[in-house]
């Protein structure tokens, strides 16, 4: 199962907010109060994000934290490599220094287009389509949420 750390999901969380209320900065403890994440992860997450240029900071009495951009202009893509790093399902989609099977591997070209099809998926996702309504249909014992998603092929 692929699946993105909880600071990354919790990071989503915190811009949500953000985006939802557009150009207002917010402090640590009020993202913390607000979402109910730990002040210590919350400070751990704004620090990442601002690191990686998707948040801008501000000392000072009215200091705070807000957007970067606009959240048009904020992907997933973005979030996750701010707190996960570059987005690889295997090794050699980064590097092939770690992988000891390289000189025999006849598939390594094959696993590049997957990871760029999920690179590329997750670039097509913007935190203004995260904050937008989703349409929620029952499945008996399941639900499938649709999100609407900008194009997957820009």
């Amino acid at each position: 199962m692929l699946r993105v750390s909880k600071l990354t999901d919790y990071a989503t969380v915190i811009l949500s907010l953000m985006a939802k209320e557009d150009a207002q900065v917010r402090t640590a403890v009020d993202l913390a109060a607000v979402t109910g994440i730990a002040i210590p992860t919350v400070s751990k997450i704004l620090k990442l994000l601002v690191n990686a240029k998707v948040l801008i900071s501000t000392r000072g009495a009215k200091g705070g934290y807000a957007l970067a951009r606009n959240p048009e202009a904020i992907t997933i893509a973005n979030v996750i490599s701010a707190l996960e790093g570059p987005i690889a399902l295997t090794e050699c989609s980064i590097s092939q220094q770690g992988c000891e099977q390289v000189s025999g591997c006849d598939i390594r070209g094959n696993w590049n287009l997957i990871n760029q099809a999920i690179h590329h998926a997750l670039e097509s996702v913007t935190l203004a389509d995260m904050i937008k309504p989703s349409a929620v249909q029952s499945l008996g014992w399941k639900q499938e949420v649709f999100i609407p998603v900008a194009s997957l092929y820009r």
